[in-house]
Protein backbone atom coordinates (compact mmCIF):
# COMPACT_ATOMS: atom_id res chain seq x y z
CA UNK A 1 0.00 0.00 0.00
CA UNK A 2 1.13 3.67 -0.25
CA UNK A 3 3.15 4.88 3.07
CA UNK A 4 2.26 8.13 4.69
CA UNK A 5 5.94 8.93 4.19
CA UNK A 6 5.30 8.86 0.74
CA UNK A 7 2.65 10.83 0.74
CA UNK A 8 4.32 13.05 2.62
CA UNK A 9 6.96 13.43 0.64
CA UNK A 10 4.87 14.26 -2.23
CA UNK A 11 3.86 17.28 -0.29
CA UNK A 12 7.32 18.11 0.16
CA UNK A 13 9.09 17.50 -3.11
CA UNK A 14 6.36 18.59 -5.57
CA UNK A 15 4.38 21.53 -4.23
CA UNK A 16 1.44 22.24 -3.08
CA UNK A 17 0.47 18.10 -2.55
CA UNK A 18 0.46 17.80 -6.65
CA UNK A 19 1.94 14.66 -7.68
CA UNK A 20 2.94 13.60 -10.81
CA UNK A 21 0.57 13.49 -14.20
CA UNK A 22 -0.28 10.16 -15.55
CA UNK A 23 -1.82 9.56 -18.94
CA UNK A 24 -3.64 5.88 -18.88
CA UNK A 25 -3.75 5.11 -22.04
CA UNK A 26 -6.15 2.09 -23.43
CA UNK A 27 -6.08 0.43 -27.02
CA UNK A 28 -9.50 -0.88 -27.47
CA UNK A 29 -10.54 -3.26 -30.56
CA UNK A 30 -13.76 -4.45 -30.61
CA UNK A 31 -13.56 -5.00 -26.74
CA UNK A 32 -16.61 -2.60 -25.95
CA UNK A 33 -17.68 -5.65 -22.96
CA UNK A 34 -14.43 -5.38 -22.06
CA UNK A 35 -14.43 -1.91 -21.61
CA UNK A 36 -17.45 -2.27 -18.81
CA UNK A 37 -14.87 -2.94 -16.37
CA UNK A 38 -11.56 -1.70 -17.75
CA UNK A 39 -12.50 2.13 -17.56
CA UNK A 40 -14.69 2.29 -14.38
CA UNK A 41 -11.63 0.84 -12.76
CA UNK A 42 -9.56 3.65 -14.26
CA UNK A 43 -11.76 6.28 -13.02
CA UNK A 44 -11.62 4.47 -9.07
CA UNK A 45 -8.09 5.11 -9.51
CA UNK A 46 -7.25 6.83 -6.02
CA UNK A 47 -4.16 9.21 -7.97
CA UNK A 48 -5.29 12.37 -8.07
CA UNK A 49 -3.25 13.80 -10.94
CA UNK A 50 -4.10 11.68 -14.08
CA UNK A 51 -6.22 11.55 -17.15
CA UNK A 52 -7.36 8.64 -19.06
CA UNK A 53 -7.07 7.94 -23.12
CA UNK A 54 -8.95 5.19 -25.19
CA UNK A 55 -7.65 4.82 -28.93
CA UNK A 56 -9.91 2.89 -30.46
CA UNK A 57 -8.40 0.85 -33.56
CA UNK A 58 -11.51 0.81 -35.97
CA UNK A 59 -13.65 -1.11 -33.82
CA UNK A 60 -17.29 -2.22 -35.28
CA UNK A 61 -18.94 -3.18 -31.91
CA UNK A 62 -20.51 0.16 -30.79
CA UNK A 63 -17.62 0.70 -28.29
CA UNK A 64 -17.39 4.55 -29.66
CA UNK A 65 -20.89 5.17 -29.31
CA UNK A 66 -20.69 3.40 -25.71
CA UNK A 67 -18.01 5.23 -24.27
CA UNK A 68 -19.20 8.21 -25.63
CA UNK A 69 -22.40 7.93 -23.30
CA UNK A 70 -20.49 6.22 -20.06
CA UNK A 71 -17.69 7.97 -20.47
CA UNK A 72 -17.64 10.88 -22.14
CA UNK A 73 -14.88 12.97 -20.07
CA UNK A 74 -12.52 9.91 -21.40
CA UNK A 75 -10.03 11.38 -24.49
CA UNK A 76 -11.15 8.85 -27.62
CA UNK A 77 -8.67 8.87 -30.47
CA UNK A 78 -10.70 7.05 -33.81
CA UNK A 79 -8.76 5.17 -35.85
CA UNK A 80 -10.48 4.11 -39.44
CA UNK A 81 -8.72 0.68 -38.73
CA UNK A 82 -6.90 -1.52 -36.46
CA UNK A 83 -3.41 -0.19 -36.75
CA UNK A 84 -2.12 -2.44 -34.14
CA UNK A 85 -0.94 -2.43 -30.14
CA UNK A 86 2.04 -0.78 -30.28
CA UNK A 87 1.18 2.16 -33.50
CA UNK A 88 -2.29 3.20 -31.28
CA UNK A 89 -0.12 3.29 -27.68
CA UNK A 90 2.36 5.68 -29.36
CA UNK A 91 -0.80 7.96 -30.91
CA UNK A 92 -1.57 7.89 -27.12
CA UNK A 93 1.54 9.28 -25.72
CA UNK A 94 1.89 11.76 -28.37
CA UNK A 95 -1.31 13.50 -27.63
CA UNK A 96 -0.48 13.73 -23.44
CA UNK A 97 1.87 15.94 -21.80
CA UNK A 98 1.82 14.13 -18.50
CA UNK A 99 5.39 13.04 -16.87
CA UNK A 100 4.63 9.32 -17.35
CA UNK A 101 2.45 7.23 -19.03
CA UNK A 102 0.26 4.01 -18.24
CA UNK A 103 -1.08 1.62 -20.31
CA UNK A 104 -3.68 -1.04 -19.48
CA UNK A 105 -5.17 -3.83 -21.74
CA UNK A 106 -8.56 -3.31 -22.58
CA UNK A 107 -9.41 -6.82 -21.41
CA UNK A 108 -7.97 -6.41 -18.15
CA UNK A 109 -8.85 -4.09 -14.96
CA UNK A 110 -7.44 -2.31 -12.14
CA UNK A 111 -7.25 -1.87 -8.62
CA UNK A 112 -7.69 1.28 -6.97
CA UNK A 113 -4.25 1.91 -6.03
CA UNK A 114 -3.01 0.61 -9.14
CA UNK A 115 -1.43 4.00 -10.79
CA UNK A 116 -0.39 5.29 -7.05
CA UNK A 117 1.53 2.06 -6.51
CA UNK A 118 3.37 2.43 -9.86
CA UNK A 119 3.68 6.07 -9.75
CA UNK A 120 5.98 5.36 -6.04
CA UNK A 121 8.00 2.94 -7.17
CA UNK A 122 9.09 5.11 -10.37
CA UNK A 123 10.00 7.85 -8.54
CA UNK A 124 12.22 6.11 -5.69
CA UNK A 125 15.10 6.67 -8.55
CA UNK A 126 15.18 9.23 -11.81
CA UNK A 127 16.52 6.25 -14.08
CA UNK A 128 13.69 3.98 -13.06
CA UNK A 129 11.71 4.04 -16.76
CA UNK A 130 9.68 1.39 -16.71
CA UNK A 131 7.21 -0.16 -13.73
CA UNK A 132 5.40 -3.43 -14.02
CA UNK A 133 2.27 -4.48 -11.93
CA UNK A 134 1.25 -7.52 -11.12
CA UNK A 135 -1.40 -9.11 -13.40
CA UNK A 136 -3.21 -11.80 -12.07
CA UNK A 137 -5.90 -14.04 -14.34
CA UNK A 138 -9.15 -12.50 -14.15
CA UNK A 139 -10.55 -16.57 -13.66
CA UNK A 140 -7.87 -17.22 -11.44
CA UNK A 141 -6.91 -14.41 -9.58
CA UNK A 142 -5.14 -16.34 -6.89
CA UNK A 143 -2.62 -17.32 -10.00
CA UNK A 144 -0.18 -14.61 -11.38
CA UNK A 145 -0.39 -13.96 -14.82
CA UNK A 146 2.62 -11.51 -15.02
CA UNK A 147 5.17 -9.84 -12.62
CA UNK A 148 6.95 -8.44 -15.81
CA UNK A 149 8.97 -9.88 -18.37
CA UNK A 150 11.79 -11.98 -18.64
CA UNK A 151 14.06 -13.39 -21.72
CA UNK A 152 17.12 -15.78 -21.59
CA UNK A 153 20.28 -16.18 -23.81
CA UNK A 154 18.21 -17.75 -26.14
CA UNK A 155 15.79 -15.01 -27.05
CA UNK A 156 13.08 -16.91 -25.27
CA UNK A 157 10.81 -14.36 -23.43
CA UNK A 158 7.86 -15.28 -21.26
CA UNK A 159 5.91 -13.97 -18.32
CA UNK A 160 7.85 -13.51 -14.81
CA UNK A 161 5.87 -15.53 -12.26
CA UNK A 162 3.26 -16.58 -14.73
CA UNK A 163 1.39 -19.80 -13.47
CA UNK A 164 2.24 -19.50 -9.77
CA UNK A 165 0.06 -18.79 -6.99
CA UNK A 166 -0.21 -14.86 -5.59
CA UNK A 167 1.91 -14.54 -2.13
CA UNK A 168 1.51 -11.92 -0.15
CA UNK A 169 4.04 -9.78 1.39
CA UNK A 170 6.86 -10.20 -0.93
CA UNK A 171 10.08 -8.10 -2.50
CA UNK A 172 10.10 -5.97 -5.13
CA UNK A 173 13.19 -6.73 -7.11
CA UNK A 174 14.56 -5.67 -10.20
CA UNK A 175 12.99 -6.56 -13.61
CA UNK A 176 14.25 -6.64 -17.25
CA UNK A 177 10.70 -4.71 -17.95
CA UNK A 178 6.99 -5.21 -17.41
CA UNK A 179 4.40 -6.87 -19.93
CA UNK A 180 3.39 -4.02 -21.75
CA UNK A 181 -0.69 -5.48 -20.78
CA UNK A 182 -0.07 -2.96 -17.43
CA UNK A 183 2.67 -0.84 -16.89
CA UNK A 184 4.34 2.58 -16.41
CA UNK A 185 7.10 4.14 -18.52
CA UNK A 186 8.69 7.63 -17.67
CA UNK A 187 7.67 9.99 -20.99
CA UNK A 188 11.53 10.89 -20.69
CA UNK A 189 12.37 7.55 -21.93
CA UNK A 190 9.27 6.80 -24.14
CA UNK A 191 10.17 10.00 -26.23
CA UNK A 192 13.44 9.17 -26.54
CA UNK A 193 13.38 5.85 -27.67
CA UNK A 194 10.45 7.08 -30.16
CA UNK A 195 7.83 4.44 -28.16
CA UNK A 196 6.92 0.97 -29.19
CA UNK A 197 8.06 -0.09 -32.58
CA UNK A 198 5.32 0.37 -34.87
CA UNK A 199 6.41 -2.17 -37.49
CA UNK A 200 5.82 -5.21 -34.54
CA UNK A 201 1.98 -4.62 -34.51
CA UNK A 202 1.10 -6.58 -31.64
CA UNK A 203 3.32 -9.02 -29.46
CA UNK A 204 6.58 -8.60 -28.22
CA UNK A 205 6.76 -5.12 -28.62
CA UNK A 206 7.50 -4.45 -24.92
CA UNK A 207 10.30 -7.17 -24.73
CA UNK A 208 11.85 -4.81 -27.78
CA UNK A 209 11.53 -1.27 -25.77
CA UNK A 210 12.67 -3.03 -22.55
CA UNK A 211 15.56 -3.87 -24.07
CA UNK A 212 16.43 -0.56 -25.85
CA UNK A 213 15.85 0.95 -22.59
CA UNK A 214 18.39 -1.07 -21.02
CA UNK A 215 21.00 -0.06 -23.68
CA UNK A 216 20.08 3.74 -22.99
CA UNK A 217 20.99 2.97 -19.13
CA UNK A 218 17.30 2.91 -18.32
CA UNK A 219 15.90 0.93 -15.64
CA UNK A 220 12.82 -1.06 -14.55
CA UNK A 221 10.99 -2.03 -11.21
CA UNK A 222 8.21 -4.30 -9.73
CA UNK A 223 5.70 -2.76 -7.47
CA UNK A 224 4.21 -5.98 -6.04
CA UNK A 225 1.16 -4.28 -4.75
CA UNK A 226 -0.20 -2.49 -8.06
CA UNK A 227 -2.71 -5.25 -9.42
CA UNK A 228 -5.03 -6.12 -12.33
CA UNK A 229 -6.62 -8.95 -13.14
CA UNK A 230 -6.45 -9.73 -17.04
CA UNK A 231 -8.75 -11.51 -19.20
CA UNK A 232 -5.58 -13.55 -21.00
CA UNK A 233 -5.72 -12.65 -24.54
CA UNK A 234 -9.03 -11.85 -24.30
CA UNK A 235 -9.25 -9.38 -27.99
CA UNK A 236 -6.88 -12.09 -29.58
CA UNK A 237 -7.43 -15.12 -28.23
CA UNK A 238 -4.39 -17.12 -27.32
CA UNK A 239 -3.04 -19.61 -29.99
CA UNK A 240 -4.27 -17.87 -33.03
CA UNK A 241 -3.04 -17.86 -36.11
CA UNK A 242 -3.02 -14.07 -35.88
CA UNK A 243 -1.33 -14.39 -32.61
CA UNK A 244 0.94 -17.15 -34.09
CA UNK A 245 2.44 -15.54 -36.65
CA UNK A 246 3.25 -11.96 -34.85
CA UNK A 247 4.96 -13.73 -32.15
CA UNK A 248 6.99 -15.81 -34.47
CA UNK A 249 7.73 -12.61 -36.66
CA UNK A 250 8.45 -10.23 -33.93
CA UNK A 251 11.19 -12.72 -32.32
CA UNK A 252 13.61 -12.65 -34.74
CA UNK A 253 12.51 -8.27 -35.32
CA UNK A 254 14.38 -7.75 -31.28
CA UNK A 255 16.70 -10.57 -31.66
CA UNK A 256 18.47 -8.88 -34.71
CA UNK A 257 17.18 -5.53 -33.55
CA UNK A 258 18.97 -5.40 -29.78
CA UNK A 259 20.37 -8.91 -29.11
CA UNK A 260 24.22 -8.24 -27.49
CA UNK A 261 27.11 -8.86 -30.36
CA UNK A 262 29.25 -10.79 -30.04
CA UNK A 263 27.10 -13.10 -27.87
CA UNK A 264 24.63 -13.38 -30.42
CA UNK A 265 27.10 -15.33 -32.67
CA UNK A 266 27.96 -17.92 -29.74
CA UNK A 267 23.74 -18.65 -28.65
CA UNK A 268 22.56 -18.49 -32.18
CA UNK A 269 22.70 -22.27 -32.65
CA UNK A 270 20.68 -23.01 -29.96
CA UNK A 271 18.45 -20.67 -30.92
CA UNK A 272 17.81 -22.19 -34.15
CA UNK A 273 17.63 -25.19 -32.22
CA UNK A 274 14.51 -24.14 -29.79
CA UNK A 275 13.09 -22.43 -33.22
CA UNK A 276 12.97 -25.57 -34.83
CA UNK A 277 11.25 -27.29 -31.75
CA UNK A 278 8.62 -24.10 -31.67
CA UNK A 279 7.86 -24.58 -35.16
CA UNK A 280 7.41 -28.51 -34.62
CA UNK A 281 5.08 -27.38 -31.79
CA UNK A 282 3.24 -25.10 -34.28
CA UNK A 283 2.73 -27.90 -36.50
CA UNK A 284 1.06 -30.30 -33.85
CA UNK A 285 -1.06 -27.16 -32.77
CA UNK A 286 -2.44 -26.66 -36.14
CA UNK A 287 -0.69 -23.34 -36.47
CA UNK A 288 2.51 -24.67 -38.56
CA UNK A 289 2.07 -22.48 -41.54
CA UNK A 290 1.11 -19.19 -39.44
CA UNK A 291 4.35 -19.88 -37.65
CA UNK A 292 6.32 -20.29 -40.36
CA UNK A 293 5.13 -17.84 -42.58
CA UNK A 294 5.93 -15.36 -39.50
CA UNK A 295 9.59 -16.55 -39.64
CA UNK A 296 9.81 -15.91 -43.13
CA UNK A 297 8.57 -12.99 -42.57
CA UNK A 298 11.23 -11.97 -40.15
CA UNK A 299 14.00 -13.05 -42.02
CA UNK A 300 12.99 -11.03 -44.96
CA UNK A 301 13.09 -7.95 -43.02
CA UNK A 302 16.73 -8.63 -41.71
CA UNK A 303 18.29 -5.85 -44.00
CA UNK A 304 16.14 -3.31 -42.49
CA UNK A 305 16.52 -4.63 -39.38
CA UNK A 306 20.37 -4.68 -38.86
CA UNK A 307 20.74 -1.36 -40.64
CA UNK A 308 18.08 -0.15 -38.02
CA UNK A 309 20.62 -1.64 -34.93
CA UNK A 310 24.27 -0.10 -36.35
CA UNK A 311 22.30 3.10 -36.01
CA UNK A 312 21.06 2.95 -32.97
CA UNK A 313 24.14 0.79 -31.37
CA UNK A 314 27.00 2.71 -32.67
CA UNK A 315 26.56 5.31 -29.79
CA UNK A 316 24.99 3.19 -26.98
CA UNK A 317 26.33 4.21 -23.37
CA UNK A 318 26.00 0.85 -21.94
CA UNK A 319 28.73 -2.23 -22.64
CA UNK A 320 26.97 -5.20 -24.08
CA UNK A 321 28.50 -7.11 -21.77
CA UNK A 322 25.79 -5.26 -19.55
CA UNK A 323 22.97 -5.71 -21.31
CA UNK A 324 23.74 -9.33 -21.76
CA UNK A 325 23.90 -10.10 -18.24
CA UNK A 326 20.39 -8.90 -17.78
CA UNK A 327 19.15 -11.95 -19.79
CA UNK A 328 18.29 -15.15 -17.94
CA UNK A 329 20.58 -18.40 -17.74
CA UNK A 330 19.35 -21.14 -20.61
CA UNK A 331 17.25 -24.04 -19.91
CA UNK A 332 16.59 -27.01 -21.23
CA UNK A 333 13.37 -28.03 -23.43
CA UNK A 334 11.37 -29.19 -20.36
CA UNK A 335 12.45 -26.07 -18.57
CA UNK A 336 11.28 -23.67 -21.26
CA UNK A 337 7.83 -25.58 -21.75
CA UNK A 338 7.64 -25.15 -17.79
CA UNK A 339 7.93 -21.47 -18.41
CA UNK A 340 4.68 -21.51 -20.74
CA UNK A 341 2.87 -24.69 -19.25
CA UNK A 342 0.05 -22.87 -17.17
CA UNK A 343 -0.57 -20.81 -21.09
CA UNK A 344 -1.32 -23.99 -22.55
CA UNK A 345 -3.18 -25.60 -20.37
CA UNK A 346 -5.25 -22.96 -21.10
CA UNK A 347 -5.65 -24.08 -24.60
CA UNK A 348 -6.35 -27.58 -23.97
Amino acid sequence: MVSEAWLATCASTWGYNVPPSVSVIVVNWNGRAFLQKCLPSLAAQTYPSKDIIVVDNGSADGSEAWLGEHFPEVRLIRNAQNLGFGAACNQGARVSSATYLAFLNNDAWAEPNWLAELVQAAEMNDRIAMVASKMLFADQPQVINSTGICVDRFGISWDRQGGEVDVAPEASPEVLGPCGGAALYRRAMFEELGGFDDTFFAYLEDVDLAMRARWRGWGAAYAPAARVYHAHSGTSKEGSRFKTYYLSRNKIYWIAKSYPMPHLLLYLPGMVFYEVLSQGYAVMRGQGLAALRGRLAGWGALPRLLGWRRCFLKDAPIPAGEVWGRLEPVRGPWGVFGCYRHISQRLD
